[in-house]
């Protein structure tokens, strides 16, 4: 039997993510993402401190149309990490780790952290 042509695993073409998988690897990528939001946070305090006309270009750079996607895809991050953060100390006790179980809490925090961000945001306005 010849198998040389067959892949040695599943490529990422015909594998279905689990939904679990997608949320470890969103939260990383949250995490990152949070990284270069604080920096743009460090900014923002560097040029409040540095006068008015330091702070105007910030405030005019972030009230741009990519500053607001920006700030909100920064504030979707953040309620992602912490709900998901949540649901690893709930883990940590022991509990929620049935495979259901860890399904279920991974909608819970997709949903869970859009409905934050939108809250955060209807209330911000």
């Amino acid at each position: 039997m010849n198998n040389n042509d067959r892949p040695l695993s599943p490529h990422l073409s015909i594998y279905r993510w689990p939904i679990t998988m997608a949320t470890s690897i969103l939260h990383r990528a949250t995490g990152v993402g949070l990284a270069v939001g604080f920096v743009v946070f460090v900014t923002w305090l560097f040029d409040a401190a540095s006068g008015p006309d330091a702070y105007s270009t910030f405030l005019g750079a972030m009230e741009s149309t990519v500053g607001c996607v920006l700030l909100i895809g920064w504030s979707y991050a953040f309620f992602y990490h912490l709900c998901n953060g949540i649901r690893h100390l709930v883990w940590d006790t022991g509990r929620g780790l049935e495979k259901e179980q860890a399904t279920a809490s991974a909608w819970f925090v997709i949903v869970a952290s859009v409905v934050l961000t939108a809250a955060f945001w209807w209330v911000a306005s």
